[in-house]
């Protein structure tokens, strides 16, 4: 299973950190043990139910996110330095693992994608928190799946947990605009 993650996530060997890298795809593969979604169905869903007809797939989002977190961590690293130290592993392990519960919040029927009988009552944001936690993700990373949706908009996020937050939405809001 470990394979078929670093496959379906190439960015995950940008972390350096050997452990941060290996809990990261072990909550992956936790995440699709329990899914009723396999790898093939990442390609093909849509990232979000919200918006009607969605073209962008879960896995397009997710790596422009990873992307967008990336880069962002690197400009604000060039411009602001040791005023703002960010963590490049735990941005990019939280970019990765922000909607990992969603594995756990939609299902499959019919072909379509549809919230699952688990998902009208947990939020990705939660599950996503409770399959990390499993695999030994640290607290800084648990903060930015926690806190990536609007359930963190009731805490202080982590400079790390910002840029996550604003890629996410940065992918995400321009959609509910169509």
């Amino acid at each position: 299973m470990l394979e078929q993650i670093k496959q379906l996530w190439h960015e995950i060997e940008w972390i350096a950190d050997e452990e941060l890298r290996r809990q990261t795809a072990e909550t992956w593969a936790l995440a699709l043990e329990k899914s009723a979604l396999d790898v093939k169905d990442l390609h093909d869903i849509p990232f979000t139910l919200l918006v009607k007809d969605c073209p962008i797939t879960f896995m397009e989002h997710k790596r422009a996110v990873v992307h967008i977190s990336r880069e962002s961590a690197k400009v604000m690293s060039r411009f602001f330095g040791d005023n703002l130290p960010i963590d490049m592993d735990t941005v990019i392990s939280g970019a990765i693992l922000c909607d990992v519960g969603k594995l756990m919040e939609y299902e499959k029927v019919d072909g379509k994608a549809v919230v699952s009988q688990y998902g009208r009552y947990v939020r990705h944001p939660f599950s996503g928190v409770g399959l990390a936690m499993q695999c030994g993700i640290p607290d800084r990373v648990l903060h930015i799946i926690a806190a990536h949706a609007g359930e963190g908009d009731k805490v202080k996020r982590s400079t790390e947990a910002f840029i996550v937050h604003h890629a996410d939405f940065m992918s995400f809001l321009p959609f509910m605009n169509k």
